[in-house]
């Protein structure tokens, strides 16, 4: 059925994205905007972990993706699926956990040492970890701190997998009183709003938790959808500003951060980590 306004036909744009830059309100922050000067488009977001949202790009249910996982996002790139890949903003992932920290993870020097503490304190049965579980952007870097650990914790008795997005993930954690891997915005946002009281920040780093967000066309997308999607796209990326702002009134600080002027060093970043 085709909808009409005073503008005329409306058109609408299938996105896919991760959940973080969903459910922090991004995203329909950055529609409404775009939505004045395009009233006759309505972008229809589809929040899945980056994961999911590949898959259902490479099935033609999307016509452009946000995604924060750069060796999924590499492969479907190789496999023709995406074109116009542009890094639009990032953040860092934190690792979360109960204020009496009983893994003794505060002061660790590495995400990985965080975890191999995490692991013993597991093992003792002293702690409980909660993963995405779902082959996300933020799981897939979880396993990737796990594998340069050395260690393999799916199967053990105090690993949880949520299967769920980030803000379900924190719910759980903080009700199991366990640790975590999560962006910064989704955890900020919660806390915020006093969904978290059992959590905090016990592990920050900028260089090593880096967390990159692209945006992407999906190649076998055409017509009006496409010229929409496009548009949509070049919304963004010139309006970075937005993304700077979002967030700072009520959380203090932004709970994204523009590529702009940095992005040939976030494209370095984006190559290594999308080798894996």
């Amino acid at each position: 059925m085709l909808l009409y306004t005073s503008y005329g036909k409306i058109v609408r744009v299938r996105v896919t994205t991760t959940t973080s830059l969903y459910a922090t309100g991004l995203l329909d922050y950055l529609a409404d905007q775009f939505y004045r000067e395009y009233p006759n488009v309505r972008i229809d977001f589809i929040a899945v972990g980056s994961g999911e949202a590949l898959k259902r790009a490479a099935k033609g249910d999307a016509c452009m993706v946000f995604v924060h996982a750069p060796s999924l996002e590499r492969e479907y790139v190789e496999k023709g699926v995406l074109e116009q890949h542009r890094i639009i903003a990032y953040n860092f992932f934190v690792i979360v956990g109960p204020q009496d920290d009983p893994a003794g993870v505060r002061g660790a020097k590495s995400a990985t040492e965080v975890f191999m503490k995490i692991y013993v304190a597991g093992e003792e049965g002293k702690a409980t970890f909660v993963s995405r579980g779902d082959y996300s952007g933020t799981h897939v870097k979880e396993l990737s701190i796990w594998r340069f650990a050395s260690l393999d914790p799916r199967g053990r008795p105090w690993y949880r997998e949520s299967g769920a997005g980030m803000a379900q993930t924190l719910v759980m954690a903080n009700e199991l009183r366990a640790y975590t891997l999560s962006d910064i915005g989704t955890y900020l946002k919660l806390k915020k709003d006093g969904k978290l009281p059992n959590l905090e920040i016990l592990y920050a780093n900028s260089t090593e938790l880096i967390n990159i967000y692209s945006v992407y066309i999906v190649k076998s997308c055409a017509g009006e959808e496409r010229k929409y999607a496009e548009l949509f796209a070049d919304f963004i990326y010139n309006n970075q500003d937005l993304i700077g702002r979002y967030g700072v009134d009520k959380y203090g600080q932004p709970l994204f951060y523009p590529a702009k002027d940095k992005e040939s060093d976030l494209y370095k970043i984006w190559l290594k980590l999308s080798r894996g």
